[in-house]
């Protein structure tokens, strides 16, 4: 199943923004959607940060009203954004949610919701030649904040050939 409808939690918009890779998300998908929580969660601290700067004003984002929570996915008590983003992929079968916090991946998982984190983003946009290195692409994640051990980064690299 191709992957062209999204709904994002927080974490994965925050760490493209700060590492510049923001321009990934539309380039990837066609429709990306993010719940007011995660809206909520994202400029919770104000205007300091760029990801909040920005957030509101892209065009490419569809804001959604969180809705109801799925009650198999409040039995796991994650944060309102996982929450928020594991069931609207729930309503809806066609989007993939872009999480990276473990519990909210499990759950995903356990209920049959597909989804992908930032790394598999960055995967994905190397598979469809949006970037030239992935090595590179995933240490400016690194250099962001985004924490990646040396191991992993290079496992993920000689999966797709560039080591």
């Amino acid at each position: 199943m191709p992957i062209n409808r999204v709904v994002v939690n927080a974490s994965p918009l925050i760490c493209l923004f700060k590492s510049g890779l923001e321009d990934l998300f539309p380039s990837l998908f066609n429709d990306i959607v993010v719940p007011e929580a995660v809206i909520k969660e994202v400029t919770a601290k104000g205007e300091v940060d760029l990801a909040a700067q920005t957030l509101i004003s892209l065009s490419w984002i569809r804001r959604m009203g969180n809705g109801p929570v799925d009650p198999r996915v409040a039995a796991w008590d994650l944060g309102n954004g996982e929450s928020a983003v594991l069931s609207f992929a729930l309503r809806n079968p066609g989007y993939w949610a872009i999480l990276d916090d473990r519990e909210a991946r499990r759950c995903a998982l356990s209920l049959q919701c597909h989804c992908i984190g930032t790394i598999g983003m960055i995967v994905l946009a190397k598979k469809r030649a949006l970037i030239r290195s992935l090595g590179e692409t995933l240490k400016r994640l690194q250099n962001a904040g985004f924490w990646l051990s040396e191991t992993f980064l290079n496992e993920i690299c000689e999966k797709v050939g560039e080591r």
